[in-house]
């Protein structure tokens, strides 16, 4: 359906939608990348992706290491004699 050009609203020029391009980021998305908001505060942390890929990283091989050390043991418990 087709719209008339005074359908648009008056802040919009046409000339801002020349350089568009459709499914310019289909590749990328089809590829199994995420696109996630930060908080500002975050952000300001991490100026970009790869800072943030490299501490989520760090922040993986850090769990796995304690993952294992909080493991509960899968050894039977000794049995203690109670003395009354």
């Amino acid at each position: 359906m087709k719209k008339d050009k005074d359908d648009t609203r008056s802040e919009y020029k046409r000339s801002d939608f020349t350089k568009l391009e459709r499914g310019k980021f289909y590749s990328a998305v089809a590829a199994g990348s995420s696109v996630v908001l930060l908080e500002p505060a975050i952000a300001k942390a991490f100026p970009n992706s790869k800072a943030v890929n490299e501490a989520l990283a760090g922040l993986l091989v850090l769990t796995e290491k304690t993952a294992r050390i909080t493991r509960r043991s899968t050894r039977t418990r000794r049995k203690t004699s109670r003395t009354a």
